[in-house]
């Protein structure tokens, strides 16, 4: 009886921490983390975007474009 509840809590525990084994080390050890900055990589992303239209679009609609802006 006791056998099957340790079973499923050694279970629930590995899991739980095996998707995050890494990190956890990383804090255990005071090693640095990567910081997580989604909005800088949605920046790049957002100008890479821009950049691919404005090469795609001829030079004339490109000037037309610029003075509707204005």
């Amino acid at each position: 009886m006791f056998g099957g509840a340790l079973a499923a809590s050694v279970y629930a525990l590995v899991a739980t921490l095996s998707p995050r084994v890494e990190q956890i080390a990383d804090v255990l050890f005071g090693r640095q983390q990567p910081r997580f900055e989604p909005l800088a990589a949605l920046v790049r992303a957002e100008r890479r975007i821009a950049v691919r239209r404005w090469a795609a679009v001829p030079a004339g609609r490109a000037t037309l474009r610029a003075r509707e802006a204005a």
